[in-house]
């Protein structure tokens, strides 16, 4: 690819599949920081973090302190209680739907059926900078403001929650085999955590969640399912329902609990 001048150089911490792809978008100036190595302390751009969830802790701790509100999180998952943590309540973060499917290949727009403007979005202070980074490659990609980012952040926790899980129910299921021979299973956990997420955020979600979530499924139908990162994904649901079990009130995951039962996964 090309420099772009117009894109607003980045430190990238993470040399995977995304954090390349997002080097490769940059103006030649980014800073690209694998795991052990020093971090650019003058370099005042904002810092990508595109590591695996679990990897986060470290990467907070070998950023200063003065630079935590220049990170713009691109991870999965339910991130919030770790923000919240660590004083970050107010954090970047980016709702990538866009697929790398090998190390340096270009990324693949997440764009469906449903909605053909893309899903991608990203909210907080470089906001700008991100979507810009990502619509000079021809990426699509929204800035919301704080609510709207949150409800469609839940909304792909609740797809790979909801789809991983009824896949791991059948062994060698993909996502599009998800969505087309298992719908009403797929669909009878996506309502569950939709309800039991919209309780607990207080929050109504837009119409038709099911049909946006089965749309993303058929643009990467190859996609296989598993169960992972369970503390960042399903167990945030897992939480709900330790919560409501000890204050004596009915499982709002009932379905979503009995699966992952079965599955010996708690």
């Amino acid at each position: 690819m090309a420099a772009d001048k117009t894109v607003v150089p980045a430190v990238i911490v993470g040399g995977g599949r995304v954090g390349r792809a997002l080097h490769d978008m940059g103006s030649g100036e980014d800073v690209l920081i694998k795991r052990g190595e020093s971090f650019p302390h003058d370099f005042k751009v904002p810092i990508l973090v595109c590591t695996r969830n679990d990897d986060l802790e470290a990467v907070l701790h070998s950023t200063p302190k003065s630079r935590w509100s220049d990170l713009v999180f691109f991870q999965n998952g339910m991130l919030e209680p770790w923000f919240e943590n660590k004083g970050l309540g107010n954090a970047d973060q980016v709702l990538a739907y866009f697929a790398v499917s090998k190390l340096g290949e270009p990324p693949v727009d997440g764009i469906t059926d449903a909605n053909p403007e893309g899903l991608t979005a990203v909210y907080g202070k470089w906001a700008s900078a991100v979507a810009a980074r990502l619509r000079a490659r021809g990426l699509s990609c929204k800035v919301l403001d704080k609510d709207a980012f949150q409800k469609q952040m839940l909304e792909k926790l609740i797809w790979i929650c909801a789809f991983m899980l009824v896949g791991a129910r059948h062994p060698g299921a993909t996502v599009g085999a998800v969505e087309k021979e298992y719908r009403s299973e797929v669909s009878a956990l996506i309502s569950e955590l939709a309800a039991a997420a919209a309780e607990e955020k207080g929050i109504v979600f837009e119409e038709a969640m099911e049909d946006r979530l089965c749309a993303y499924s058929r643009a990467v139908s190859h996609f296989p399912t598993a169960v992972k990162e369970f503390k960042w994904r399903n167990g945030w649901f897992y939480s709900l329902t330790e919560k409501a079990i000890a204050e004596g009130k009915q499982d709002p995951c009932p379905l979503h609990t009995t699966w992952l039962q079965e599955l010996k996964i708690v």
